[in-house]
């Protein structure tokens, strides 16, 4: 995702902002929240990662909750489109190995970093609704819908709770269960967690 563009910060007059420092000083923090979470974080270890003074970080950002808040917004999670491949399985599949691949890229990173901040930090648990499950809930509510116009499946009453079927499950084995360093944990759990959301959700067939 590029990191050309940061909203969230206010302009400023004078000379324009430098965004190979703004896209520096977003990967340091990342590197910084993997290596150390956020409570180890420090404006002073980011800076000095990114090769800039501190006082550069903070014309950028005036806390650590700001940079750490304005990172998860850079870092968001990035399921791709929405794709109808023509069948509620293969449709399926798709988000589930798009999801996969997210946890296993910079967005997994910095969402294993900062879930537990965010479970007291409102501002950080916005962000990560709306950058990280909103977009989902919203994929999932578009291919139950092309599902039920298809005839594969009875009405969804409440397809949200379709998205925490596949939120909670890939989350939990990706960043909970222990696996073998390099593995892809997500791609499996991707696959065996297919047929129960099609017995779930009452495909024909299942």
């Amino acid at each position: 995702m590029t990191t050309d563009h940061l909203p969230g910060t206010s302009p400023r007059r004078g000379r324009p902002r430098d965004a190979a420092r703004d896209r520096a000083l977003m990967a340091a923090t990342l590197d910084e929240l993997r290596l150390h979470g956020y409570g180890g974080l420090t404006t002073a270890a980011v800076a000095r990662r990114a090769g800039v003074s501190t006082a550069t970080l903070y014309r950028r950002w005036r806390s650590k909750e700001h940079l750490v808040v304005q990172a998860a917004a850079v870092w968001a999670e990035d399921l791709g489109p929405d794709r109808d491949t023509g069948s509620l399985r293969s449709d399926l599949r798709a988000l589930l190995h798009d999801k996969a691949e997210a946890l296993d890229g910079p967005s997994g990173q910095l969402l294993r970093a900062i879930l537990g901040e965010a479970a007291h930090n409102r501002a950080l648990a916005d962000v990560l609704v709306g950058e990280y499950v909103a977009p989902l809930q919203e994929r999932v509510a578009s291919l139950v819908a092309r599902a039920e116009e298809r005839g594969e499946i009875p009405p969804v009453e409440d397809p949200m709770v379709v998205g925490e079927l596949v939120i909670g499950p890939m989350v939990t084995h990706t960043f909970l269960v222990p696996h073998e360093p390099g593995g892809r944990p997500g791609r499996d759990m991707a696959e065996r967690l297919l047929p129960y959301l099609l017995r779930a959700l009452g495909a024909r067939g299942e």
